[in-house]
């Protein structure tokens, strides 16, 4: 008994491993496009996770949220350790809205101003140093597959 609990629980976690996905962005636009390996934020509940508690992020690095409508969209950085870009995309692919380095632990909700489907985190300041801008276009390659706009 005690063995099928652990059997199922080791299960459990693996498939929650499998769901919480990764995945290629890139973002076009200006000089050069610039490439994230991103971890996917497609469900309620790790798109209430998101980067929580997590002390750094490598450069090309992020997370991407991804909704099933557009819908205008509020983030906090709660429970957040790291200052964030919070890119907001429509479902055109097109960034709509940047916020530039949000700021660890702030409660104030922060709006995608307008319907979205993704939103790509990245790290605070990224977006400005690299010359990411409103208009871009984001690209998004999910195993092999790639498009403007999941």
């Amino acid at each position: 008994m005690r063995l099928h609990a652990l059997l199922l629980t080791a299960c459990l976690l693996s498939s929650c491993a499998a769901a919480a996905g990764q995945a290629t962005v890139t973002l076009i636009g200006g000089n050069e496009p610039h490439q994230f390996q991103v971890e996917l934020a497609d469900t309620p509940d790790t798109r209430a996770r998101g980067l929580m508690h997590r002390t750094e992020l490598a450069e090309e690095a992020g997370m991407l949220f991804i909704f099933d409508h557009p819908a205008e969209v509020g983030f906090w950085m709660r429970n957040t350790l790291i200052p964030l870009d919070m890119l907001f995309i429509d479902e055109r692919g097109s960034i709509v809205h940047i916020h530039h380095r949000a700021q660890p632990h702030d409660e104030r909700m922060i709006s995608s101003r307008q319907p979205i489907t993704h939103v790509l985190e990245i790290n605070g300041g990224l977006a400005e140093s690299l010359g990411i801008e409103v208009g871009h276009q984001m690209q998004l390659q999910l195993g092999g597959q790639s498009s403007d706009a999941e």
